[in-house]
């Protein structure tokens, strides 16, 4: 498998594949990946027995280094808009011609005429409804979404290769994956007040005596073992959406330390994690 992909979602998907057994070839140009200056360490994870060099595919003897790894790939991934693909003669059907058993996994931003205009995985979540205030999300959401369907695209076309005996193009878009990531949000399931978005007495984040605790006592069994454990006397799902029984639970909870908690998760068979201090 041969890489021209730099940050985060290209070099993911390779890692996912080197992980699932995948030979993996990468071709950088003379600078090197951006994401070896914005944390080493990162990048030295994301390329982890891929076998990296440097080719400057803008000249003569950077793009005859690109084919003699291309006459030997089963999948090329990119990472580069359309436009930019074009400019190194990597046009899809141009290739087709030249490589007819290769495929091509093509990351991209946003599908169709999308994929010419500038974005991140911030805005891709932005776009999906997935920026809460004015905080940035914990982690790569889109990119890391992106990297997973990158990987299940490859396989995709190593299936079609072997049943059809040529290649294939694939187009991963990273606003996709948001969306994906964003599914359970558009259905209603995590917006405020439903089952998983803090409606549920059982499935919340509360404060404890030394911190707070990831409560996810979903299940009638779960909620019923934590209401137990807060003295309350469980009378089906339905109480688990009243105030008082949010109100009970919060005022148990602030009685407990993490310890206790985690004692009592194990003891009673309650999903929870316990946290320090936000």
């Amino acid at each position: 498998m041969l890489s021209l992909s730099l940050n985060l979602p290209g070099p993911a998907a390779l890692m996912r594949c080197r992980q699932l057994g995948a030979t993996c070839i990468k071709l950088e140009p003379p600078a090197g990946d951006p994401m070896a200056l914005y944390k080493r360490s990162a990048y030295e994870a994301l390329h982890d027995g891929v076998r990296v060099a440097l080719a400057d595919l803008k000249t003569d003897k950077g793009q005859k280094a690109l084919h003699r790894e291309l006459a030997k790939a089963d999948v090329l991934l990119t990472s580069f808009r359309p436009s930019a693909l074009r400019k190194l003669g990597l046009d899809w059907k141009v290739l087709h011609r030249q490589y007819p058993a290769l495929s091509q996994v093509a990351i991209v931003g946003a599908p169709g005429a999308g994929a010419e205009e500038p974005g991140h995985d911030l805005t891709y979540m932005a776009g999906n409804d997935l920026i809460t205030g004015l905080n940035l999300p914990p982690t790569l959401y889109a990119d890391m979404g992106g990297s997973v369907l990158a990987s299940e695209a490859v396989l995709q076309a190593l299936l079609h290769q072997r049943s059809k005996g040529k290649g294939v193009f694939l187009e991963v878009a990273l606003s996709e994956a948001a969306a994906w990531l964003a599914l359970p949000r558009s259905w209603g399931l995590t917006t405020p007040g439903a089952a998983v978005g803090g409606g549920h007495a059982g499935y919340r984040v509360y404060p404890c005596k030394d911190g707070r605790v990831a409560v996810a006592a979903l299940e009638p069994h779960f909620a019923a073992a934590l209401c137990t454990a807060a003295n309350l006397q469980f009378s089906g799902m339905r109480m688990m959406f009243a105030a008082a029984t949010h109100q009970a639970i919060a005022a148990w909870l602030l009685t407990q330390t993490r310890k206790s908690l985690e004692k009592l998760a194990a003891d009673k068979d309650i999903p929870l994690h316990s946290l320090g201090k936000s």
